[in-house]
């Protein structure tokens, strides 16, 4: 059972080097930044593994200054009613931003030529006349005209599609779970594929940008490469697994892919042919490390203080205007009558309540309840060891 109230110092914990422009936003009154403790209420995370951590009594929440979670225990702390936050969208313009420089890089065979160059390096006055001679091996081809496919109209997928158009090429997509806030932010000019066959057939380069799931490890695999045109050029700047390597290998061999460009090296893609192995440096910018690091540091605190969610992975958006007077939030089973044994509960105090709001994702859901007057401290225990005592019930809190 967890409690917090307004006036409690709350302790944060860091397992990497978070950015200090995230830090501030907790300020320096409330709360206590402690890279040590071992039992925090909330913990702000970038890639530390924290599988094998165990997670304190007090531990309401967990950031991760990024998007991907499976550095998480996210079934455990949903089993436990611990909120675990991502920020999509505080790296998209890095990610944007590499994914169009690698495009007209690869095409311009840049990186190839720049190794070549430096490998000229103690010939003297004739490496002008060698880069005369060589640059020939290196000629590419423009990006205007060629056509884009886009797998994946998300925050990053949606800049890269827009910028391309600027670009003049044209642009295809494919994206059957698009938001409606991101389909707002397309251009108009952006062409949609009804199925991934038909993005296949029709584009020159291909980029991807979607989670890594069941469906999707492997999509890039014989059966996808056999629709594509001669010397594609396949741009992964989201996971290695979204790639069948194996069948990835043969294609580039035999030209049907013409060049990979990929995030995600191992020793696999370095021995292929016409691959460009990236770094994993898509949110390596100044500005995307203080962007997720502010933006996971704000759900943190307007979590703690007033219990509302958003950009959770494991727990519903859910929120309501605070009033600060008093409000209860659950995280509980979604099975039925849950919010009326919750109010049953409320309504044994003679409490009045003001507003509430109830969602559910899966096989949980989560209450926010705002009474209409503050409570005397004293009944704060009883009403909270009344509700936790439903059956269904996984955390309870009084703010």
């Amino acid at each position: 059972m967890n409690t917090t109230t307004l006036n409690k110092i709350k302790t944060i914990k860091t397992l990497n080097n978070i950015a200090e422009s995230g830090l501030n936003v907790f300020g320096k009154n409330d709360y206590t930044l402690d890279h040590e403790s071992d039992n925090p209420d909330a913990i702000v995370v970038r890639s530390f593994n924290m599988h094998a951590m165990e997670l304190g009594t007090q531990l309401k929440a967990i950031a991760r200054a990024g998007v991907g979670v499976n550095n998480i225990p996210v079934d455990t702390c949903t089993e436990r009613g611990i909120v675990v936050f991502n920020t999509p969208g505080a790296n998209a313009n890095a990610v944007k931003e590499l994914v169009l420089t690698s495009l007209m890089a690869s095409s311009r065979n840049l990186f190839a030529g720049v190794s070549w160059v430096r490998s000229l390096e103690g010939e003297g006055a004739e490496i002008s006349k060698l880069v005369e001679a060589g640059k020939k091996q290196f000629v590419g081809k423009e990006i205007k005209g060629k056509t884009l496919g886009v797998i994946g109209l998300g925050a990053i997928g949606a800049l890269v599609a827009n910028d391309a158009l600027d670009l003049d090429m044209e642009v295809i997509g494919f994206d059957p779970f698009i938001s409606v806030d991101t389909a707002w932010n397309l251009s108009r000019n952006i062409q949609r594929a009804m199925t991934i066959d038909q993005l296949f057939a029709r584009a020159d380069y291909i980029t991807v940008h979607v989670p890594l799931t069941d469906d999707t490890r492997g999509m890039f695999n014989a059966d996808a490469f056999s629709i594509m045109k001669p010397d594609t050029y396949i741009l992964n700047f989201s996971r290695g697994e979204l790639v069948n390597e194996e069948d990835m290998a043969k294609a580039l061999e035999n030209g049907k892919i013409g060049k990979y460009i990929t995030d995600f090296p191992n020793d696999t893609v370095l021995k292929m042919k016409n691959v460009v192995p990236i770094p994993h440096l898509g949110a390596s910018t100044v500005e995307s490390e203080e962007n997720c690091a502010i933006m996971a540091s704000r759900q943190v605190k307007e979590f703690l203080e007033t219990g509302n969610i958003k950009n959770s992975v494991n727990f519903p958006n859910a929120s309501l205007p605070y009033t600060g007077k008093c409000r209860i939030t659950a995280f509980h089973q979604n099975i039925p009558n849950m919010v009326g044994k919750i109010t049953l509960a409320i309504s044994n105090y003679h409490l009045n309540i003001a507003d509430m709001i109830n969602r559910s994702r899966g096989d949980y859901a989560y209450t926010i309840i705002d009474l209409d007057e503050k409570i005397n401290g004293d009944v704060i225990p009883s009403l909270m060891e009344k509700i936790n005592d439903t059956e269904g019930m996984v955390t309870v809190r009084i703010i």
